[in-house]
């Protein structure tokens, strides 16, 4: 099941968004050990979980958070203009049809195997949203492992800079341009999941 929610100004009532958040905070402070904001000792959230954020989520048929990602407007204070703009050796694509993707996580209670699963689901369910809502280009930063396999996904993806060293590690920013051809793209490289993708289930978050 692909959910995506919009918007989240506070921490929400819905029981997917939550154990969203609280994944987060499970891969992103206690495996990766990042100095970020922990709500209630549980919740990863920051300045970005606003009401202009849209999260796309892969869930079981219970509704439980298996994967994850956040987009931001362009068109608004994101990470790469407000945290790391010295990734970038230009302006970074902004705009409209522009869109950031960001806090891309993997619920560590899978499996290995599943949880590349859930990966190529949610590069795909990105895709898709794409297609459908008119986002021309992503932007995103990612930690240079992360950012070495979005790359080799094999859709049309440069980097904006060379990588740099943060207190978290090297980090590099990269812009994916999406179009009709991405699915077939990805295709090649055995990660799309399009037929998973027939019925996006829309939800306003609480």
């Amino acid at each position: 099941m692909i959910i995506v929610e919009n918007g989240a100004a506070a921490l929400p009532s819905s029981d997917t968004l939550r154990r969203m958040f609280a994944d987060r905070k499970s891969v992103f402070v206690d495996l990766l050990k990042w100095d970020v904001p922990v709500v209630s000792r549980c919740f990863e959230l920051d300045q970005f979980d606003n009401r202009f954020a849209t999260y796309i989520i892969v869930g079981n048929e219970a509704g439980d958070h298996l994967g994850s990602a956040r987009l931001l407007p362009t068109t608004r204070s994101h990470l790469l203009t407000s945290l790391f703009p010295k990734l970038c050796v230009a302006p970074p694509p902004t705009g409209a049809k522009v869109m950031e993707i960001s806090r891309f996580c993997l619920s560590r209670r899978q499996k290995a195997a599943d949880r590349r699963e859930t990966r190529n689901r949610l590069v795909s369910a990105l895709v898709r949203y794409a297609l459908e809502e008119g986002v021309e280009t992503y932007t995103g930063v990612a930690e240079i492992a992360w950012l070495q396999q979005i790359l080799a996904f094999g859709w049309d993806c440069r980097p904006l800079g060379p990588p740099v060293r943060f207190d978290c590690g090297l980090i590099g920013a990269l812009a994916i341009r999406v179009s009709s051809e991405t699915p077939r793209l990805l295709a090649q490289n055995g990660v799309w999941r399009g037929a998973d993708l027939s019925e996006f289930a829309i939800a306003k978050a609480a």
